[in-house]
């Protein structure tokens, strides 16, 4: 063969190999990258097509969260997402499905969030982690949370849709690290049967609350004569345990601040704290607030002393509404039992918090509740290393699917939260879409189906939508906490000052300065919070 010849094959058997064709087959290179678009179905569909063509059929990932018994949608829509991804591959012909290994769901958000915080590091905590608004910075400034404000770009129709100053409120530094899942108001409750024994008329109250007519001096008068005439054990009843968040109402109650956005830091707000303990401390020491509230069991003690009609008022969140209806807190004629919408509706009037005194505005506060994602979400799967990007956006559309308006909506319903989404808010009150609820006639994962059943025929009634619809108001009341690494910290010690108050192992005035010593002397916490203010002089409550 002649010298040309052979360097003619030469470069046919090159471009052959170059192109990857040898033997008639095509060398293929896996993706492992995906671009988010927007378009829901073709984002899952694209993220299927990738896993795939890596050889991955399933994809696990794993769910934590917490709260009221009523809540567990905050896990369960994650599994409803699952199914709603699931079904879009199946009938795109994708052989890869979405598996939901563990729905760790506790009581208590503040423990659910330490052992977050413990187990991230060791790779032993849920993919999707959903909690308090208020842990969300911590989580971000340690990178143990996933950023999603690049994944959101793409799907800012959605994000439109939720009320701004949650989005707001899931975001650090200018970063969204997260979606919000629920949001609530903490009305003040009264007993309508105590107030009616003491000649308390209730017709017209809540104006009187928004107008800053009706103050916490009035709830002191009220309160002390229910107890007085013994038309009730106790004049007040609140939340125990945390100092964070519904306690710290009474500070903005008292026109205090607790974060300074122009410095970044927290405020101790001296005379605003003096008062809120002054007050706890006045109602504890006239016998109108137990001396040991703050250790008092929730099932045994505080909610059934509520429903019982043993208090006249109750600082409490607008989901004890359903809670009621589900627990078995009320034993008044023997057999406990759950209450029934009609007598939650005929016992319980509502108003906001009302202002600390003369001169200052009523409050709410709420706190978010935001499904976050692990910044290590399905470390579990194959090819994590490569894939870790499609696994990360794949999480972030299962946040997406989670949102969907009716779920939104089935959780606001059986937990009496207040819906995130504007969407949500229009479906609960569709009387239809009601009766299908309330029916279980939803296109819903069994699952979801069988963990919800008791708890939709609980709640779900008219006279629980018309409620959330009567408090949304409250929202534009509403204050949050501040979303500060070291806010948790601080509430701990609010939390300290308050019990030592209310028990009288301190005055006001020595809880005060218990708080400003703590603070004081931890070197974290004396760099981040600004301590304003002195003790007022004089100050008398209640006023005249």
């Amino acid at each position: 063969m002649r010298a040309g010849a052979l360097w003619l094959v030469a470069l046919v058997i090159f471009g052959v190999v170059a192109s990857g064709c040898i033997g008639g087959e095509e060398a293929k290179t896996s993706q492992t990258e995906v671009q988010l678009t927007g378009d829901f179905t073709k984002d899952v569909v694209e993220i299927g097509k990738v896993l795939e063509q890596n050889g991955v059929k399933e994809v696990k990932f794993s769910v934590w969260g917490s709260g009221d018994p009523n809540s567990v949608m905050r896990v369960y829509g994650i599994v409803e997402a699952a199914r709603r991804i699931n079904k879009i591959w199946a009938d795109n012909g994708i052989n890869v499905k979405v598996v939901i290994t563990d729905t760790h769901y506790v009581a208590s958000f503040q423990d659910a969030y330490k052992e977050y915080l413990s187990k991230q590091p060791l790779g032993q905590a849920g993919d999707f982690f959903v909690n308090s608004y208020a842990f969300l910075p911590t989580l971000a400034d340690e990178g143990y949370i996933l950023d999603i404000t690049d994944y959101a770009k793409a799907y800012q129709s959605v994000i439109d849709d939720f009320y701004p100053s949650l989005i707001e409120a899931s975001k650090f530094n200018g970063k969204l690290y997260g979606l919000p899942q629920d949001t609530e108001a903490r009305p003040l409750y009264i007993r309508k049967d105590v107030a009616q024994k003491i000649g308390f008329d209730l017709n017209g109250l809540d104006e009187k609350v928004k107008n800053g007519e009706f103050t916490w001096s009035d709830v002191y008068y009220w309160a002390k004569k229910a107890k007085d005439e013994g038309a009730a054990e106790w004049g007040l009843i609140h939340r125990k345990g945390s100092a964070h968040p519904d306690l710290i109402q009474f500070i903005f109650a008292f026109g205090g601040k607790l974060y300074d956005p122009n410095t970044g830091k927290l405020v101790l707000d001296v005379p605003a704290v003096y008062k809120w303990l002054y007050v706890e401390w006045k109602f504890a020491r006239d016998g109108l607030l137990p001396e040991d509230i703050m250790s008092w069991d929730w099932a045994k003690q505080i909610h059934p002393t509520v429903v019982e009609g043993r208090t006249l008022f109750d600082i409490g969140g607008t989901w004890y509404w359903t809670e009621w209806q589900t627990k078995q807190y009320y034993a008044k004629e023997g057999t406990p039992r759950g209450l029934k919408p009609e007598e939650v509706k005929d016992w319980f009037y509502y108003t906001l918090f009302p202002a600390g005194e003369k001169g200052k505005e009523p409050v709410t506060l709420s706190q978010p509740f935001v499904w976050m994602i692990n910044s290590k979400a399905g470390q579990q799967n194959p090819k994590y290393d490569e894939l870790k990007d499609v696994y990360h956006k794949l999480a972030f559309l299962m946040l997406i699917k989670a949102s969907d308006p009716d779920i939104n909506a089935i959780h606001s319903v059986i937990s009496a939260h207040l819906p995130v989404r504007k969407d949500a808010a229009k479906l609960i009150k569709d009387e239809k879409w009601l009766n299908d609820l309330k029916n279980l006639n939803l296109d819903l994962d069994q699952k979801v189906k069988d963990n919800i059943r008791d708890i939709v025929k609980a709640t779900v009634n008219p006279i629980n939508a018309q409620f959330l619809a009567d408090v949304s108001y409250m929202l534009e009341y509403t204050h949050f906490a501040p979303a500060h690494p070291k806010y948790p910290a601080l509430a701990d010690i609010f939390k300290e000052a308050v019990d030592k108050a209310i028990r009288g192992e301190m005055t006001p005035e020595e809880a005060v300065n218990y708080i400003i010593q703590k603070v004081k002397a931890d070197p974290e916490l004396a760099q981040n919070v600004e301590i304003k203010g002195e003790i007022p002089k004089d100050w008398k409550f209640p006023q005249e």
